[in-house]
């Protein structure tokens, strides 16, 4: 019922502040763009149709894959249209406060607030759009923008549920090619680390980052600590977790829209939906260290047998390798023999 509460509210708040942001749009001039970046010299606006698909499936992520309290699960969309010298977040620079509670709440308020700030200082922002949440690892969510030439850059975030800071998203993609808009995009997505919160697996408690990290791309191989949840050794790379499609449609008198309500995770997948579903990740399975060797058990003078146990971690999926032996045992000889 939070949860619930909470995406509708901010939805509202979001709506608000969309329509406070694109009046601000009108009544202001735009500063001087950058000379160092590509300019747009497109005449027209493009209206654009963003879905955006979940692939967080447990053949794909079989470790510690979230089952419950959450199950695994996507924020709602928070996302900004804008020039090329703002940014909302950035690989390998840390995160704003916004941005940081976003992350690792879902909680889209400070991040807000921080976009309306930059809009009324340097003119940077044009809208804001949203899409309601994901209530599944797979399904997908879909909102409609406008872009035109000052502002022809999309940036966005999606939190994962549940995680320590880990999201998903795009930074600074520029939809306007010389004088034209692209017309069809596909991007996959991979997951990020904000940086603000040091737990290693999706259910991990509250651990602030001191001093705060850079935010940076979580790999097979990043951070390599075994107990990370994304943590597959024998893969080069992860598979995407999300993927998004922009598809400039044709435009209508609207400036922007109201996102429609998310496509459910049931309907039959078409097309490279299938193929998505086919990817099975190897995990392999994870044992304990040994414990101590047990007591010598036999009669004085005569060698005896002890043993050592260790217990399983993490069992094999998708043909991982197996488990090893869990007990082991030795010739010994008792000691303090009387």
């Amino acid at each position: 019922m939070d949860t619930t509460r909470n995406i509708l509210s901010i939805s509202e708040a979001l709506y608000h502040l969309t329509v406070m942001m694109l009046t601000l749009g009108q009544g202001v001039h735009s500063l001087p763009v950058p000379t160092d970046v590509p300019m747009c010299t497109a005449s027209e606006t493009a209206q654009y149709r963003l879905t955006f698909s979940g692939k967080w499936t447990q053949a794909a992520f079989p470790k510690q894959y979230p089952f419950y309290r959450p199950p695994a699960q996507w924020s709602n969309l928070i996302g900004v249209t804008h020039s090329s010298d703002y940014h909302m977040w950035q690989r390998n620079e840390f995160a704003s406060n916004g941005v940081r509670e976003f992350a690792e709440k879902g909680e889209a308020w400070t991040l807000m607030k921080e976009v309306e700030a930059a809009g009324e200082r340097i003119q940077s922002v044009y809208g804001i759009l949203s899409a309601p949440a994901v209530m599944g690892g797979t399904g997908q969510m879909n909102t409609e923008f406008e872009v035109f030439a000052r502002h022809s850059y999309l940036s966005f975030m999606v939190h994962l549920v549940p995680s320590p800071d880990w999201f998903v998203g795009v930074e600074n993609f520029d939809l306007c090619d010389g004088d034209h808009w692209k017309e069809n995009v596909s991007l996959e997505l991979f997951p990020f680390d904000a940086g603000t919160d040091s737990g290693f697996t999706f259910s991990s408690p509250n651990f602030e980052t001191i001093p705060q990290d850079k935010i940076t791309q979580i790999t097979s191989s990043f951070p390599s600590h075994p107990a990370n949840s994304f943590y597959y050794p024998r893969l080069k790379h992860l598979p995407p977790i999300a993927k998004v499609m922009l598809t400039k449609i044709k435009k209508t008198n609207q400036i922007i829209s109201l996102p429609v309500e998310p496509t459910q995770s049931n309907q039959l997948p078409t097309g490279n939906e299938i193929e998505d579903k086919l990817i099975n990740t190897p995990l392999d399975c994870e044992v304990s260290v040994w414990s101590p060797w047990g007591l010598c058990k036999s009669k004085c003078g005569d060698s005896g047998v002890q043993h050592r146990t260790r217990y399983i971690i993490m069992h094999p999926a998708n043909n991982g390798l197996a488990c090893p032996l869990l007990e082991e045992e030795r010739k010994c000889f008792p000691d303090n023999c009387l």
